[in-house]
């Protein structure tokens, strides 16, 4: 590791951050592969920590970032050694480690081209003693990367002839399909990536009933099914480390992500409402006039943001008078209406802004070699000001206070810490623990996290909320939603967004979303090619000449519907459901109406979440592991148990091919029709709908009408679509604390007899189990 030698105070720092897991667990057993030592951990039954390496300190200091070593646990295991080598065996899974290979005399070809590493291989076997994936190579190349000898380090795996990879993070190249297979990935952090941001999540699930974390930050290279090789290549390191979880469902191999990661929190209830943003809302007026109107027009909405530039200056962490004279006062009235507030808080300082100087002289930004603080980037004029240090404690520190005193302290509910690739891209510079290409992915963890373990400190019973633009192993912990970054508002980039969610999702990210109707500037000129759907002759304002944008803004809303948060945003005169035409707004407020009503079956998915890890916005090869068909599906998903979503993404489409899963039957959420699955129907897709079903056998809670979240909503309906029993696990709290980390919360068990025709309630809430048999509804009776 290179340290920086002007800084040595953070070199003990950094010492101690990257070190201090090794003391907190041992491993099962380090193996002596004829100078290549191989470290065997468990996370519990079905999860096991593999590190190779040449150095045995390399294999002993413990995970990296993102792993939270304090949940290792190896008491689910045996180990046994011997002449054929050491197998490590839990109840749900075994590992075995090959032994080293007889001495033998190198053939000709062996000394020109082998490598000097000892070999080492690997089988996982799941719980049924079936061999899920081989590790069959490991590499080390020597190499010099940002003035420091390290090395490329890899390993390769198995691939079984029809297993399909999904996951390692946010990829926006796909136009529908899903499996990674066949394709090459850069695993790193580009914001200005050709189809949109990528973001490094290295977690891959096979759907073989496993899934590999790969523990290392610079960037990487994944190698999915190609030439019969699946391999992970890191650009710095001087080990090899990954995780292998399995499982013989999703929920088994989510929950062994957790724990190596971290669970997913429960975010406020308020993330699910309508959260309303623009770029940028340019006074305090402005948004207490967007506020009111919705209140005014009856338009459920929980949240409203506050963009960039609001201050002064770049980096003064200051809010402008001019702009918002009593941001307080502001915050009161949105709280008063039953809303919140969500404010852009960025990470670099330009040189001239208030704090530059401070920061400069503690070490607390971005340096370059010779240990000078780096001032923007050349190749983007807009990338002015130096990046603040998340690798370093005490700059973690500064940034929170000054977030905090100066910003948030004036009644903004939550922050948006944008920026998180970061955008002043570090390859090439160095973070006081080492260098910006040895930790290119990390930044959006630590970052993130450093603000919300402060947030939570600061307010301890209250949950902590923050938008981020990217991610990393673990980041799910921090009570961050993500979002695909400035996306173009083009139905091209709308088709994207559907595959890219899934395999976030698909990554342990369970809370990711877009910008409702994309963030650029408009095109001066429609490129439709058919009539409109929607009049956009009331919305020339807006829209210009771009004829087409009200429907394709009214779709993506309605897609946004079946996200985890549904936000819209854009750099437009106006960003609001009424801006559009009359026509667009009478649709989008039918789907905003619909999103509130969706909220107690939305935020019980949230539960489920938490409780399992695995994400609720679900890819269908999670649910229906037994119809090939599915596997590369990325154009329709799963939202919840219930309903299966088929966005409309062609411009003037008025009918979608969809393709209904096997094993059950389904129903048309728009006209009940009942249908069979294992087949692809034709569905009608008028401008008021897209294809969504339900399966056979949902209970799906409706609310009461409300105004926001901040309203207590009761249940109005319970739709039982008949066909199997079922049954629903209704969850509630008080949407705010964390008392429900202690328990404090109700869960309605709702049961459907499909045989008898009734449902039953018990549990938590009783006046809803008194109430429930009359709120019943029987779809298709």
């Amino acid at each position: 590791m290179r340290l920086l030698a002007h800084t040595p105070v953070f070199t003990a720092l950094a010492s101690i951050f990257v070190l201090s897991s090794s003391a907190l667990a041992a491993p099962i057993a380090t193996l002596d592969r004829d100078g290549a030592y191989v470290s065997i951990e468990a996370y519990g039954p079905n999860v096991v920590h593999v590190t190779i390496a040449v150095d045995k300190d390399q294999v002993l200091k413990g995970p990296g970032y993102g792993v939270l070593p304090k949940n290792a646990d190896n008491t689910a295991f045996r180990h046994n050694g011997g002449k054929d080598g050491d197998v490590f065996t839990s109840s749900a899974m075994t590992v075995r480690v090959n032994p080293s290979p007889p001495p033998a005399v190198p053939t000709q070809g062996q000394k020109y081209f082998a490598p000097s590493l000892a070999p080492v291989g690997l089988q996982v076997l799941n719980a049924k003693g079936e061999t899920v994936v081989s590790m069959n190579g490991w590499e080390m190349s020597p190499q010099t990367v940002n003035t420091e000898k390290t090395f490329q380090v890899g390993a390769s795996f198995s691939v079984a002839r029809d297993e399909h990879y999904y996951g390692m993070g946010q990829n926006q190249e796909s136009l529908g399909a899903l499996d990674l297979r066949g394709r090459v990935l850069d695993c790193k952090h580009w914001y200005d990536a050709p189809a949109g941001e990528t973001v490094c999540v290295p977690f891959m699930v096979s759907s073989k009933g496993y899934g590999i974390v790969w523990d290392n930050p610079s960037a990487t290279r994944f190698i999915a099914g190609v030439n019969g090789r699946t391999a992970f290549q890191s650009n710095v390191g001087e080990r090899v480390s990954f995780f292998v979880i399995t499982g013989s469902t999703p929920e088994e191999i989510y929950s062994g992500y957790a724990r190596v990661t971290g669970k997913t929190p429960i975010p406020p209830k308020s993330a699910f409402g309508l959260i309303q943003s623009k770029a940028r809302y340019d006074s305090q007026q402005e948004v207490l006039r967007v506020a009111n109107t919705y209140r005014q027009k009856k338009y459920p909405l929980d949240v409203m943001v506050v963009d960039w530039f609001y201050w002064t200056r770049m980096g003064q962490m200051d809010i402008d008078p001019a702009q918002f004279p009593d941001p307080k006062a502001m915050n009161k009235q949105l709280h008063d209406m039953g809303m919140e507030s969500i404010i852009s808080i960025w990470p670099r300082y330009e040189t001239s802004g208030r704090y530059f100087n401070e920061l400069d002289h503690k070490g607390l930004l971005l340096k370059d070699k010779d240990g000078k603080t780096v001032d923007g980037l050349p190749f983007r004029s807009d990338r002015t000001g130096g990046l603040i240090d998340p690798t370093n404690p005490a700059a973690r520190k500064w940034f929170w206070e000054k977030a905090r005193d100066n910003i948030l302290s004036q009644g903004f509910d939550y922050p948006w810490l944008d920026e998180t690739e970061p955008d002043l891209v570090p390859d090439g510079f160095f973070y006081s623990i080492g260098s910006g290409d040895r930790y290119h992915n990390l930044f959006p963890l630590m970052h993130v996290e450093g603000v919300a373990e402060n947030m939570r400190a600061w307010k301890p019973n209250k949950r902590v909320l923050i938008l981020s633009r990217a991610a990393y192993l673990g980041s799910q912990r921090t009570g961050a939603l993500f979002w695909s970054s400035d996306i173009q508002p083009t139905w091209e980039a709308l088709t994207r967004q559907i595959p890219t969610g899934l395999n976030m999702t698909a990554s342990g990210i369970a809370y990711w979303g877009n910008d409702i109707g994309g963030w650029q500037k408009l095109a001066a000129e429609s490129s439709a090619v058919k009539p409109p759907l929607l009049d956009p002759s009331d919305a020339r304002n807006v829209v210009g000449n771009n004829h087409d944008y009200p429907e394709l803004l009214t779709r993506w809303f309605q897609y946004g519907t079946f996200l985890p948060t549904l936000r819209l945003h854009g750099d437009r005169k106006e960003a609001e459901i009424w801006s559009f035409g009359k026509q667009a707004e009478a649709v989008m407020a039918r789907y905003d109406t619909l999103r509130y009503q969706l909220i107690p079956y939305i935020y019980s998915q949230a539960k489920f979440t938490h409780d399992t890890g695995a994400p609720f916005m679900r890819p269908l090869w999670m649910d229906f592991a037994n119809d090939p068909n599915v596997a590369n599906i990325g154009t329709q998903y799963m939202f919840g148990p219930a309903f299966l979503v088929a966005p409309v993404t062609e411009q003037g489409q008025t009918e979608k091919d969809v393709y209904l899963p096997a094993g059950t039957d389904w129903y048309n959420f728009w006209t009940n029709e009942k249908l069979t699955g294992g087949r692809w129907v034709k569905v009608a897709a008028p401008i008021d709908q897209i294809p969504v079903f339900v399966k056979a056998g949902s209970i799906v809670p409706i609310g009461a009408e409300v105004q926001s979240t901040a309203t207590k909503q009761g249940i109005a309906a319970i739709n039982v679509y008949p066909g199997k029993s079922g049954e629903f696990r209704l969850y509630d709290d008080d949407g705010v604390s964390y008392d429900y980390e202690n328990g404090k919360s109700t869960v309605t068990q709702l049961k459907w007899d499909d045989a008898s025709g009734k449902l039953s309630a018990s549990g938590g809430d009783a006046g809803l189990v008194k109430s429930a048999a009359g709120l019943v509804k029987v779809i298709g009776k």
